[in-house]
């Protein structure tokens, strides 16, 4: 991840930066090498303390104007471990506006595989929009749950504690945007 570039380049120390995104050092400095794949709340507060958009860690290259993603240009995924404790790599995203200057959604195609059932809820700024592309998923949400399948849909406040997983051992695709304010 182009972290620890930033950082650097807004002259950020590590224990800074890790007291002002209330993450450890060592954690920080585990996502900084690539050892450990943060959740969206970690990569959310990062951003914020950096004073940029979450996007900006996926961004190749800044468009204007539209941005058109072919079916076949999908085949990028960055992995984040949304606190799963046994699967870490539990989600495949697929950015579908990541050249996209200045943008304030985060829309993902994700490819969500089984957590084993352990898991743990975690929450950010925002707000997510989750369609049902194949399969079925969970979402634990607060103290609710609900359970989506092809078609369904789900709206709602991402500061809820929350988490995304497949409802069963197979695996779901789903289509998510995140906002997360700027």
């Amino acid at each position: 991840m182009k972290i620890k570039t930033m950082r650097e380049a807004k002259n950020i120390s590590l224990d800074e930066m890790a007291e002002r995104a209330s993450l450890s050092i060592d954690q920080l400095s585990k996502i900084e090498g690539g050892d450990e794949l943060p959740s969206l709340a970690p990569l959310i507060a990062i951003a914020r303390v950096l004073g940029i958009r979450l996007g900006t860690f996926m961004d190749d290259h800044d468009e204007i104007g539209p941005v058109v993603c072919k079916k076949g240009e999908m085949n990028e995924s960055v992995s984040f471990s949304n606190n799963a404790e046994d699967a870490r790599k539990h989600m495949g995203y697929y950015a579908l506006a990541k050249s996209k200057s200045s943008r304030h959604m985060e829309p993902f195609i994700i490819e969500v595989t089984s957590t084993g059932g352990n898991y743990l809820q975690s929450s950010h700024e925002g707000e997510e929009f989750i369609f049902v592309i194949e399969g079925s998923i969970e979402i634990s949400y607060g103290k609710q749950t609900y359970r989506l399948n092809e078609g369904d849909s789900i709206y709602y406040d991402s500061i809820v504690a929350h988490h995304v997983h497949a409802a069963s051992e197979k695996s779901a695709k789903i289509l998510a945007v995140v906002y997360t304010p700027f």
